[in-house]
């Protein structure tokens, strides 16, 4: 005698699949459109995801390097010490932010609808 039949499987099978469209619906995010670069907690630049730009901010540390290409953005040189905003990588979702805490400046990516997350519960 079997422990799992048929109709067990077909159940565990249907589940797992609405599981997987839950996750993917509820953390997809939203594509992000622009891109907002703060030093000392005042935006410097607000630019589009649209095209390739490279912009220069200058913080207590030194200068720190973003990139954008068309659709994402990143921190690409950091005077921090532990390079924390730069290892964070691309950034693509609205909602998303690299924050480069030693040099007092930050990327967040905006988009037409934020991302929830648990603070913006």
């Amino acid at each position: 005698m079997s422990v799992l039949r048929i109709g067990d499987i077909g159940v565990l099978l249907a589940g797992s699949s609405l599981v997987a469209g839950l996750t993917m619906w509820a953390w997809g995010g939203d594509r992000g459109d622009a891109a907002i670069i703060r030093a000392a907690g005042q935006v410097v630049e607000t630019a589009s995801l649209t095209h390739a730009q490279t912009f220069t901010v200058n913080g207590p540390l030194g200068i720190t390097r973003v990139e954008i290409q068309p659709g994402r953005a990143r921190i690409a040189r950091d005077p921090s010490p532990r390079q924390l905003c730069v290892k964070q990588g691309w950034l693509t979702q609205s909602g998303q932010a690299a924050l480069c805490l030693p040099n007092q400046v930050s990327l967040e990516i905006r988009g037409r609808d934020r991302a929830y997350d648990t603070l913006g519960y």
